[in-house]
């Protein structure tokens, strides 16, 4: 039985969250339809550019994102903090470039003076829209919903674009991170229509290349800061140049011709986190289905299962091995 998403996601324990949503029995609903020979591919650029704009309105970075032509893969972190920072008129901004909101919150933007009583009304109201914009499942809600009707207003029909539950899984930690990312990354290489990890399209680490060419990192994506330090900014604590170098040796190893030709045990990444060159080959091709809703090292999954006594660690959480 499917867990409630408040279970499933626990800011005290990680902001770092793997969510996958499908289309409707798994149909190929964004690419190309083999029987018809119908073309779908324009919808995948849909799905980029509306995760990316939501990208700028959320509280929640996109790590890592891969648009396939049957689901997609996005690596989510959390920023609570960016969250409690905005100001009441910042909250009903954004929440406005999504939704229209309330008359209240309307009167508030156009400057209209309000009565104190009512204004304790719009704040509780703010706060509402405050929470959801640093909630997961609102997140993946306006990302899915406006491709559904964008989809069946082409094809002319109605009901489901994609399945009711999106799947997530927690990243207790770096080792966990750099890996979800990788495995997305390197999803259209595992599927065979691209051969290089910067030729492959809708994917965040063809966006990361394209800026790096330009000595820039993507603003829509949540940047590489290199190694922790104090005053640091918020980001991914490892060099942007490190995990490109990552992806592209596993993506060499990834495919057929070249399994096992690279060690990439030298990966400056990998001694970090502390994964081995035969575990790490597996955590990068096979990190879905070898992992639950809890994935982390042996101390992390140790510390969660200490703060969630109820959690079941055998079945609902996956321990990378160093």
């Amino acid at each position: 039985m499917p867990r409630p998403r408040s279970q499933q996601v626990s800011l005290s324990d990680t902001p770092y969250y793997h969510c996958i949503s499908r289309c409707v029995r798994r149909a190929f609903l964004c690419g190309e339809d083999v029987v018809t020979g119908k073309s779908f591919e324009h919808r995948r650029g849909w799905i980029e550019n509306r995760l990316l704009f939501l990208a700028q309105i959320f509280a929640i970075d996109v790590c890592a994102y891969a648009v396939m032509s049957n689901h997609i893969h996005v690596v989510l972190h959390v920023n609570e903090q960016d969250a409690k920072d905005w100001t009441t008129r910042e909250v009903i901004e954004r929440w406005h470039k999504l939704h229209k909101g309330t008359l209240l919150t309307q009167k508030y933007i156009r400057g209209e003076e309000l009565p104190k009583a009512v204004m304790e009304m719009l704040e509780v109201t703010a706060e509402t829209y405050r929470q959801r914009l640093m909630d997961i499942s609102w997140f993946m809600r306006d990302l899915s919903e406006p491709i559904a009707r964008q989809a069946n207003f082409e094809d002319n029909c109605t009901g489901r674009f994609w399945e009711g539950r999106f799947k997530s899984q927690a990243l207790l930690d770096e080792a966990a991170l750099i890996a979800c990312m990788a495995y997305v990354d390197l999803n259209p290489l595992r599927a065979n229509i691209a051969d290089r990890p910067e030729t492959s399209q809708f994917t965040s680490v063809k966006k990361r290349v394209k800026s790096t060419k330009r000595a820039e990192q993507p603003k829509e994506l949540m940047p590489f800061i290199g190694n922790e330090r104090e005053n640091q900014s918020t980001g991914i604590a490892f060099k942007l140049k490190d995990y490109l170098d990552l992806v592209d040796l596993t993506g060499r190893v990834v495919r057929e011709d070249k399994r096992g030709s690279i060690d990439l045990s030298l990966s400056p990444i990998l001694q970090r986190v502390g994964i081995s060159h035969e575990n790490w080959i597996t955590i990068a091709t096979q990190f879905e289905s070898n992992s639950s809703s809890i994935v982390g090292a042996e101390a992390s999954l140790k510390e969660y299962s200490y703060s969630n006594p109820k959690a079941r660690p055998n079945r609902r959480c996956t321990r990378l091995l160093a």
